[in-house]
């Protein structure tokens, strides 16, 4: 009697040692490419497929430093920048503030999916929701990491950065005193207005290092998915759709305004896609990176999680086309065309 646990037990452990993981997965393919190179080259040896790999590692290979340099300061903001630092610099008034709070988005970088719990966090800890949600869409959009990865992707052409800037802060402040003006709290679920906790001092650096690990992982899921599509609409899409587009400046805005939202791309990587589309004229490209940072599938999702869904379904659509008009219009000023 003594030795049926026993025995039942080890088929147990035994399942549990041997079932497969994404690594053992991994491995696989890897070991299947290695021994049937040969083979695989003569089959994937068609120009279209080497074009597309071109684009695809080029898109990630440029991206991937700023990449990881904007998860690693949004990891140390989460951890080692508490949230009364801004409070406390943050005019009383509301018009006031949601200036200043889009210019401490230069000083205080992160990606998208940062922003959202830090402007939570802002907002838990008594700032007004109009400058808490201006920094949410300043911080991923003006900070010094993807103004040098948009110059990095755009070289020789300083209007795109200066546009860029112009028409991610414009968008960000005009939300915010829109807010002031005609948002409500009741918009906003209770629990994004709790007061969070701080983090503890003996906490920070695993703080540090999980959020840097999970913004890696998300930011680079959609970077690797943006690479893709980049190099799919290269190779399949006819040029002379791109040059249609070009001609029709109307429809190519509306277009790449669309794509900003469906591809959920991260701000210190987006430029090197938009930069792979050669074809097209620069003011779409523009209206993509404005539009891309301030509303997305990704973003959406995020906001109705964590402020609610009432408030989503309202912020989204007047960010999209606030973005939309404040990207034109810096485009047209800077000279962007």
């Amino acid at each position: 009697m003594d030795t049926l646990p026993d025995t039942e037990a080890e088929p147990g452990r035994r399942t549990r040692r041997f079932r497969i993981s994404s690594v053992e997965v991994l491995c696989a393919i890897l070991l299947i490419a290695i021994l049937a190179q040969g083979r695989l080259q003569q089959l994937f040896d068609v120009p279209a497929l080497r074009t597309g790999s071109t684009v695809f590692v080029a898109v990630c290979v440029q991206a991937l430093p700023f990449l990881v340099l904007g998860v690693l300061i949004s990891g140390a903001i989460a951890a080692f920048v508490p949230a009364r630092v801004l409070e406390k610099v943050l005019p009383r008034r509301a018009g006031a503030a949601v200036g200043v709070a889009g210019l401490a988005g230069v000083a205080l970088p992160g990606c998208e999916c940062a922003s959202v719990p830090v402007a939570r966090r802002l907002m838990g800890q008594g700032v007004a929701p109009a400058a808490a949600l201006t920094f949410l869409l300043a911080a991923p959009a003006v900070n010094p990491v993807v103004l040098v990865a948009t110059a990095v992707a755009f070289p020789g052409k300083p209007e795109m950065v200066l546009a860029r800037f112009a028409g991610s802060l414009a968008t960000a402040v005009v939300m915010g005193w829109l807010w002031a003006r005609w948002g409500k709290l009741e918009w906003i679920t209770e629990r994004a207005l709790r007061r969070l906790p701080e983090v503890a001092t003996g906490q920070r650096w695993r703080v540090f290092a999980e959020t840097a690990r999970t913004d890696l992982v998300e930011a680079g899921g959609f970077l690797v998915l943006g690479a893709l599509i980049s190099s799919a609409l290269n190779v399949l899409v006819p040029a002379r759709w791109f040059g249609v587009l070009g001609d029709q400046i109307v429809l190519g805005v509306l277009v790449m305004a669309v794509l900003a939202v469906v591809l959920a791309l991260c701000s210190e990587a987006d430029a090197f896609v938009a930069a792979s589309l050669t074809a097209l004229p620069l003011l779409p490209k523009l209206v993509f990176l404005v539009v891309g940072p301030a509303v997305d599938v990704k973003l959406f999702a995020l906001q109705a999680g964590t402020f609610g869904r009432s408030f989503a379904v309202r912020f989204a659509p007047v960010t999209f086309v606030v973005a939309i008009a404040c990207a034109v219009v810096a485009g047209v000023v800077v000279g962007v065309s």
